[in-house]
């Protein structure tokens, strides 16, 4: 009897798959379209005033607002006056047990560009600072607090009443902790959920280029493709469902991995596919193949994993990645534009948009810097030593170092050369000369730059700290600091005295980062680790 309805099930799923999808690119691209703005005037006819809550609220302000679709602010104006006075009536207290509904205000502020620290007098962020408060209701906080924090690039706000500071490495090592022996993560138990492994998996996207998170995302990756269904969906609960396959969508729209992405393509069938399945035309989704009919929640996350894969194939920031949009936003019932970048940063230092997403190279695929790389080349900050080839265990010449920190803050460049050796015609005369008047990159004497000189680890750390205070980072430690952050490692004798308050500073903000067991301080460093100095430099300095 069960092998019937398994069959019928699968007949049903393919005549809907065969009757609304088509297969060729184009018109692939025109159903993602057309099911985002069809989806999009449903929302907006049966949500008219959304309001605080997990249906109805936070998931249909963020996909809107993240979707490009026209909603007229007075839209989220009626949001943004009813979470006032939801704020003011709770003081500030949106739950006390569950600090998954800050996060998802947070988030839907963010995507809005309003303040979170600023909302009815209250500072919603606050929250997220205490570290246990926030995990008590199990790996959902940390996923949660992670993504909000992260969206909007906030720094983790000082808790003065938490028992435990929360910092972004707790909240990561806390969602580590919970990963099973399969891959996979789940609420509770020993077996994997779609949906939990798949938003483990957004919250921890932006952290690929650590080592542990890296072969934990490996890891959940492999368990959430076994886990895939013959139709491209999933289970959970016992019950394929379209919530499943649609945090899926998002976790790898998240990690920037395609949807057609064979691992996760079965019997033709993608999650695309799949989730369309769920879909009624001119209407929502619904949460399974019953006859329960269209269910909000499925569609408001459906939605949103829809508007997700449309920013990637647009080569947008992902959905959750909302910093640089909030900046350039900032629009919205008249809350002051907020500049990219930190407050303290030369008026010369500008943010670098994507110009080529999807930039890569053949020999970085599986290279642990590879975000870093890829992010950088996007922007035309970074090049190949070839087109197809970025050689990331190559060293870096002083030359090369300049041209690279010139043009990741678009400084405008100087024509007066003040050294012999440094060529006039050159390649790199113009970002020598600049890195030099910005006080980046000093001589090797008065008259002399030595720009085929290969650079070391420590002078790379000095040349990025005057880069990190350009940009408005205070680079500044006393004595007793920079002796106990570098004390950790057993070489830091080794290290020049001109070069220790730099390599403090960078281990510190985690520009080099502190897992490194040496500093090797004179050791010739590569370009892919100057691609993810300069990277995190970069994000910390807010000119992501």
């Amino acid at each position: 009897m069960r092998k019937s309805m398994k069959a019928i099930v699968q007949f049903i799923i393919i005549i809907i798959i065969s009757s609304c999808f088509v297969t060729s690119f184009g018109s692939t691209n025109d159903i993602l379209d057309d099911a985002i703005n069809n989806t999009a005037e449903y929302l907006l006819k049966t949500v008219k005033n959304p309001q605080v809550g997990s249906i109805g609220g936070e998931w249909v302000i963020l996909g809107l607002s993240r979707s490009g679709f026209h909603v007229d602010d007075n839209y989220y104006n009626t949001y943004y006056d009813s979470l006032e006075s939801y704020v003011k009536a709770c003081n500030g207290v949106l739950h006390l047990k569950k600090y998954t509904e800050y996060s998802r205000v947070i988030l839907a502020l963010t995507s809005i560009g309003k303040d979170p620290a600023k909302v009815a007098g209250y500072n919603l962020l606050n929250a997220l600072g205490d570290y246990e408060k926030t995990i008590w209701q199990g790996i959902n906080g940390p996923v949660w607090a992670l993504i909000a924090l992260d969206s909007g690039n906030y720094e983790v706000p000082a808790n003065s009443s938490a028992k435990t500071q929360a910092t972004r490495d707790l909240y990561i090592q806390a969602i580590l902790s919970k990963q099973l022996e399969d891959g996979g993560f789940n609420l509770s138990g020993t077996s994997s959920d779609p949906d939990i492994t798949a938003m483990a998996l957004q919250a921890l996207s932006k952290y690929q280029n650590r080592s542990d998170v890296a072969a934990a995302i490996d890891k959940a990756i492999a368990c959430l493709s076994k886990m895939q269904g013959e139709e491209g969906g999933y289970f959970s609960w016992g019950t394929s469902n379209s919530e499943s396959v649609a945090q899926v969508i998002v976790a790898l729209c998240e990690l920037g991995i395609s949807l057609d992405d064979q691992r996760f393509v079965k019997n033709g069938y993608t999650l695309f596919d799949n989730l369309m399945t769920y879909y009624i035309k001119k209407g929502g989704f619904l949460h399974t193949y019953s006859k329960e009919g269209l269910n909000q929640m499925a569609t408001e996350q459906a939605f949103y994993a829809l508007v997700a894969a449309q920013r990637m194939r647009d080569g947008k920031k992902s959905l959750y990645r909302m910093s640089e949009e909030t900046a350039s936003q900032g629009v919205h019932n008249g809350v002051a534009k907020v500049e990219k970048g930190l407050p303290d940063k030369s008026p010369d230092v500008k943010f670098m948009p994507l110009k080529a997403s999807g930039k890569t190279f053949a020999d970085i695929s599986t290279h642990v810097n590879k975000p870093a790389i890829e992010d950088l080349a996007a922007r035309g900050i970074l090049n190949g030593k070839t087109d197809k080839d970025f050689v990331p265990d190559a060293t870096m010449t002083r030359a090369e170092f300049a041209t690279i920190v010139v043009k990741g803050l678009g400084l405008p460049t100087k024509s007066n050369n003040v050294f012999n050796d440094v060529p006039a015609g050159s390649w790199y005369i113009s970002y020598v000369n600049t890195a030099y008047a910005y006080g980046i990159v000093n001589g090797t004497s008065v008259a002399s730059f030595n720009p085929a000189s290969t650079i070391t680890r420590e002078e790379a750390a000095t040349m990025m700290a005057r880069t990190a205070k350009l940009c408005g980072m205070d680079i500044s430690a006393d004595a007793g600091e920079i002796r106990d952050i570098l004390a950790q490692f057993s070489d830091y004798v080794k290290s020049s005295n001109w070069a220790q308050s730099s390599l403090a500073f960078c281990y510190s903000k985690d520009i080099l980062s502190s897992n490194d067991l040496a500093i090797l301080p004179q050791k010739a460093i590569k370009r892919c680790e100057i691609a993810e100095m300069f990277y995190r430099m970069l994000e910390k300095a807010n000119l992501l």
